[in-house]
């Protein structure tokens, strides 16, 4: 990562922390009950089984701050007590510190009513969401060629039935695969030649948690974020998400 893109390490905790000490919470206590929710907490029963969490290829961290919760969904999941000067000071190099850090910073940021929709949708919610996801894009781009960066199953084949597609994911189960009449490619790729093919990306907000963020922020081309994961973040630098759903 460059220093330009270092996201976590510069931007987002310098103004987070700026908001904590203007708010003077730093001596409050911040409980990341991680409580890392099972699957059926997260999303309840959305009708298929085929979404991440339910393959056991991620968790999601939930943190609780006085009435608001925040989440981040990771590879990393452990449990985290403390105060916010604690929270603030972590280091931020492990996949888990900025899970603790982003999902307490997303219940935070909840609680001064500076984000919302911090929590996941259940059930019905993802099928909900990808129809919402498809109409908004027909309606803000017309017919777009979209690159979708994270395997979200309900909204890939939605995508899939009304735009050109390419997805791209992180998970070696998936890479290679076809996905609803579509190869899944590696998201570890060249993004330049990505950004030439596609006219809107869609990015998962857990590339905030394992660092990938960093590789879309520069991109000209419009990127749409999705999920709970990046509420404060998308917030704090003015990303534009799409989280209908989620409460």
């Amino acid at each position: 990562m460059s220093d330009q893109n270092d996201i976590f390490l510069k931007k987002i905790p310098k103004t987070f922390r700026e908001l904590v000490d203007n708010n003077e919470l730093s001596e409050q206590k911040l409980d990341i009950s991680c409580s890392v929710l099972t699957a059926q907490e997260t999303i309840g029963d959305p009708k298929r089984k085929d979404f991440p969490i339910q393959k056991g290829k991620g968790k999601m961290m939930q943190a609780r701050f006085d009435s608001s919760y925040g989440q981040a969904f990771t590879d990393m999941p452990n449990a985290f007590t403390g105060k916010l000067k604690d929270l603030i000071t972590l280091s931020l190099k492990t996949n888990y510190e900025r899970a603790v850090f982003v999902s307490g910073m997303n219940a935070v940021l909840r609680e001064l009513k500076m984000t919302d929709r911090t929590v996941h949708c259940k059930d019905e919610g993802p099928k909900k969401c990808s129809m919402e996801l498809a109409k908004m894009i027909a309606e803000e781009y017309g017919q777009p060629k979209i690159a979708l960066f994270g395997l979200q199953p309900a909204m890939a084949e939605v995508l899939s039935q009304e735009f050109e597609l390419r997805i791209f994911d992180l998970d070696q189960d998936n890479i290679g695969k076809e996905k609803f009449g579509i190869l899944v490619e590696n998201g570890l790729c060249d993004i330049g030649e990505v950004e030439k093919w596609a006219d809107l990306f869609l990015v998962t907000g857990s590339t905030l948690c394992n660092g990938s963020i960093v590789n879309f922020l520069p991109l000209s081309k419009p990127v749409v974020y999705f999920g709970t994961t990046i509420a404060g973040t998308a917030s704090l630098l003015g990303l534009k998400r799409f989280c209908p759903q989620s409460s």
